[in-house]
């Protein structure tokens, strides 16, 4: 997959795909039936599939004190979209510049001239330019003008209702990691680089990679059984495990973030990028009268764990 990020300069070979627009947060069933269409699109045109989206995501770029609600970073958007085979994504930096451009303006610059673009799918919700006074039946007008293709995709409802972003936080906000792998299509992943610890997991003889949640959505804190893919450094891979999201109450008061346990695992992850699936929501956050409780109850939570994952 080729990441294009300025719509001013744009190479021959990333222009004309047939691309879904969209900010995508979480790559949601939602948003991979607009993918698809705009995959079937292209196959018919003979472009390659494509998908339009920004960073930082609009919400955050007008509100940056707001409290975090991304499901992924760019990164792991990115790395998910590359699964589902998109073949151009199309990142664009949400700036006063972008924000600043009219319906017809973004229309014109950034779809027609800047990328080209042969083929555009969007939400029905969809919204955009200044103010997002545009709409999906306005870009349909700009594309007749202009000479691409629009097609404005349903809203889906799953098994949990209609499938949003937002129900999917909900959902993890509940600790119900499994309902929302059901809106989004596959298991709710925090990809990151491992950091530095205290190494307090060690000396316990649970050494853990350390990961920060800093700009995410924070699921509900607790203890997780979890899939993990090392997916650089000398131990790629996929492994199963346990993690611990949360503030370590058994510590002080620390800052948030996931630390996660490999089973049947030894080397070193420091600096390696590591994407933690959640599975299951084993129990919450506990502060234990003693260290030799902690490990007995680790040693529980990593047997449920291994039980759980073995059964998938």
């Amino acid at each position: 997959m080729r990441i294009i990020r300025d719509y001013t300069y744009v190479n021959d070979q990333d222009r004309g795909a047939s691309a879904a627009i969209g900010n995508f947060d979480g790559v949601h069933l939602g948003h991979r039936a607009v993918i698809e269409i705009a995959r079937k699109a292209g196959e018919k045109a003979g472009a390659p599939c494509g998908v339009l989206t920004f960073d930082p995501h609009p919400r955050q770029y007008f509100a940056p004190n707001a409290d975090p609600f991304r499901l992924m970073g760019p990164a792991a958007k990115a790395t998910e979209l590359a699964k589902i085979g998109v073949e151009r994504l199309y990142q664009l930096n949400f700036n006063a510049a972008l924000a600043a451009l009219s319906p017809e303006e973004f229309a014109t610059r950034v779809i027609h001239e800047g990328f080209g673009l042969q083929h555009v799918v969007v939400g029905a919700d969809f919204c955009f330019g200044k103010d997002r006074v545009g709409k999906a039946a306005d870009l349909q007008g700009f594309g007749e003008k202009l000479g691409f293709g629009v097609t404005i995709a349903e809203l889906i409802e799953g098994t949990q209702g209609q499938v949003s972003s937002t129900s999917i936080r909900q959902a993890l906000a509940k600790g119900k990691p499994r309902d929302a792998a059901d809106m989004l299509g596959h298991w709710h992943r925090i990809e990151g680089i491992v950091i530095g610890g205290e190494q307090r997991g060690r000396e316990l003889g649970y050494p853990t990679a350390n990961m920060s949640i800093e700009g995410l959505h924070p699921p509900r804190f607790g203890v997780y059984a979890v899939l993990v893919e090392v997916q650089d450094g000398p131990h790629v891979g996929k492994y199963h495990g346990v993690a611990s999201m949360g503030v370590r109450p058994m510590f002080g008061i620390n800052r948030p973030n996931l630390e996660t346990f490999l089973f049947d695992f030894t080397g070193d992850l420091y600096g390696a990028t590591l994407s933690v699936a959640l599975v299951d929501y084993l129990r919450p956050e506990e502060k234990f009268d003693g260290l030799d409780a902690l490990i007995t109850q680790m040693d529980a939570d990593s047997a449920k764990s291994r039980a759980i994952l073995a059964a998938l």
